[in-house]
């Protein structure tokens, strides 16, 4: 199955829409009514505080450029414009903002936090770190500084020095949800998973409804293989977010580790509900039916994912096993020739190229897609046996014999190859050491004894090979 990135946004759940827009219609009709003094300084703070928390950032900027006409060196005006600017996605124009404010007050620690929290937000994120470090300076031990220095850390992949951070934080305030949610997080880059779900479930406890972190927390279970587990928390992720098509994409994922293919195919299509162009989650929804042998369904699955994504090679490798398991090989080969043609370092679709050339009887192309096996993959036993085996059916015997014995030299008891070492060596007119092999194979794999019989009943009546097919 495929990994998943994580979701590392830590959004409350929104406040109901109905009341939202009930307050601010009430709040305009007290301006319509002259209940308020539109010109009044702390009637303008008020109107773009309450605009900025109701997500009004137009209108909120609007009032803002009101005040900064009465007053035009407001330091805490100017910041405020520079948040909303921030929050409408005008950097540019935030970061100006943040620099007049600072013209007027240049030891404010929270308007050089504010303006590190855009910078890191173009990606600017070395000056970001050093407009939170300058703002620590100001202000020893901000816990917002700290906060989001932490958090861009963790953007630039520090995640240890982001743990430190966080660590610190939750010495000085264990409540602080966001700390918590965001060293999970990083314990889960670090690899470090028990500890990561301990840390989201710390979060958890004191932010119940957030469905990013029952996500996350699902992530790390299933990475950890405890894929029962990481299912309830994508159901509780679920639970308070229904349209949250990545919990049912991963869900789906956790039900097929398990074997669960039924529901797996309905996490995939309750996502498809949601997303039809998901790609990755119609390739394995055409896995979850090719594992149940539904080979025409998973056929169109694949078909369908490669309908959005004409280069997904994995859905091209996916439809070949299918149309293989349909006896198609001649669709099969083409598939994986494109699949191939996108991505040519993958061993395993050499492999399965090289099976169904053979079942074409298209031997040297098979031999030839063999050898790029081994090229991307020189440990593999069973392709070395494969190889060899061909070569020994080909009649190809001393190559046969090297490629057999680089079989035996990674499996040694893997007794197929000792039975078809022995054959090619049959073939090179070497019995001597043709015995030695069939005994080595009959002595790990006796029913290779009736094996040789069928394919050999001449040789078999011979004085030799008779008293070893007695033992």
């Amino acid at each position: 199955m495929q990994a998943f990135d994580h979701f590392d946004d830590d959004d409350q759940a929104p406040k109901p829409r109905r009341r939202r827009d009930e307050d601010v219609a009430r709040f305009r009709e007290q301006l319509k009514n002259g209940e308020k003094d539109i010109n009044s300084t702390e009637t303008l703070e008020e109107i773009i505080q309450f605009c900025f928390e109701h997500e009004q950032y137009e209108e909120a900027l609007s009032f803002c450029d009101r005040l900064l006409s009465f007053e035009p060196y407001n330091a805490d005006a100017w910041q405020r414009r520079g948040m909303i600017l921030n929050n409408l996605t005008r950097y540019e124009d935030a970061l100006e903002a943040y620099d007049q404010a600072l013209n007027f007050n240049p030891a404010d620690a929270e308007i050089h936090v504010n303006r590190g929290v855009t910078l890191d937000n173009i990606n600017r994120v070395e000056e970001a770190v050093e407009a939170f470090e300058y703002a620590l300076t100001l202000e020893p031990g901000s816990e917002e500084a700290l906060f989001h220095k932490g958090v861009t850390l963790e953007k630039m992949d520090r995640f240890e020095e982001a743990v430190e951070i966080f660590q610190h934080i939750l010495a000085v305030n264990a409540n602080h949800q966001e700390a918590w949610y965001e060293l999970g997080y990083c314990h889960d880059f670090l690899d470090q998973m028990e500890e990561s779900v301990r840390c989201y479930d710390e979060h958890l406890n004191r932010d119940p409804f957030n469905y990013n972190a029952w996500y996350n927390r699902g992530i790390v279970l299933n990475r950890l293989g405890r894929y029962s587990q990481a299912i309830q928390s994508y159901e509780l992720a679920l639970a308070i977010k229904e349209d949250f098509p990545a919990a049912l994409y991963n869900m789906g994922n956790a039900y097929a580790n398990l074997g669960r293919m039924f529901e797996a195919i309905d996490a995939y299509k309750q996502t498809l509900d949601l997303e039809p162009g998901d790609v990755p989650a119609w390739h394995n929804l055409g896995n979850a039916y090719e594992e149940l042998g539904q080979y025409a369904k998973a056929i169109d699955c694949f078909t369908k994912a490669l309908e959005f994504d004409d280069l997904h090679y994995e859905s091209y490798f996916g439809r070949g096993c299918s149309y293989d398991a349909l006896e198609q090989p001649r669709k099969a080969l083409a598939d994986y020739k494109k699949a191939l043609s996108i991505y040519a370092d993958y061993p395993e679709l050499w492999y399965a190229r090289a099976d169904a050339e053979y079942n074409l009887r298209r031997y040297e192309d098979c031999l030839a897609s063999y050898r790029m096996v081994l090229k991307l993959d020189p440990t593999n036993a069973e392709a070395w046996f494969d190889y060899g085996d061909t070569l020994q059916e080909l009649g190809k015997a001393e190559e046969a014999v090297q490629a057999l014995n680089e079989c035996l030299r990674l499996a040694p008891q893997f007794a197929p190859a000792f039975y078809s070492k022995g054959k090619a060596l049959l073939l090179q007119g070497n019995k001597i050491d043709a015995l030695k092999s069939l005994k080595a194979a009959f002595a790990i794999d006796g029913e290779l004894k009736k094996s040789f019989v069928l394919e050999f009943p001449s040789l078999s009546d011979t004085r030799d090979l008779r008293r070893l097919l007695k033992h």
